[in-house]
């Protein structure tokens, strides 16, 4: 059985905005990353793909996409894949971010978070290494993220 997170994504995809109602969803649900409009793209178990176009509210002083905003985009990115695979049972947090800039991000920017090892069930919690990479239209790569996130038994 997948997880509820992957279940609704399934079920607005038969929609012709699916994409869009789902990231306005997950907005609503947690309202700070409306601040970028992202919408995600593609969301199955151990993958996420989101993107954020390039507009005035996520532009720095230099007139590219602000590095912060690029943060919350794998952040986003990442914590939607981890609660997508989740096993029943288990729960997550992030527990830090290393983030490197790897080139001036312009137009449209892509992102895909992927698990640096299986997500399972477990007795007692364990890291999860979660890689996330920004490229921007011309697929160059602009942003690398290493999330390490918290997964662990839900207390009952």
């Amino acid at each position: 059985m997948s997880a509820p997170l992957l279940n609704l994504y399934q079920r607005l995809q038969r929609w012709p905005a699916g994409n869009w109602l789902f990231s306005r969803a997950v907005c609503f649900k947690a309202p700070y990353f409306a601040s970028i409009a992202p919408r995600i793209t593609l969301l199955e178990n151990g993958r996420c793909e989101g993107r954020i176009a390039h507009r005035r509210k996520v532009t720095n002083h230099i007139g590219t996409v602000h590095a912060i905003a690029l943060c919350n985009l794998a952040e986003l990115t990442a914590g939607l894949m981890v609660d997508a695979s989740l096993p029943k049972g288990m729960r997550w947090i992030p527990k830090g971010m290393e983030v490197t800039y790897l080139a001036k991000a312009t137009g449209t920017q892509h992102a895909v978070a992927t698990p640096a090892q299986p997500i399972v069930a477990a007795d007692a919690g364990y890291a999860l290494p979660v890689h996330v990479q920004v490229r921007d239209d011309a697929g160059t790569p602009v942003f690398d993220a290493h999330i390490q996130m918290w997964v662990s038994p839900l207390k009952r």
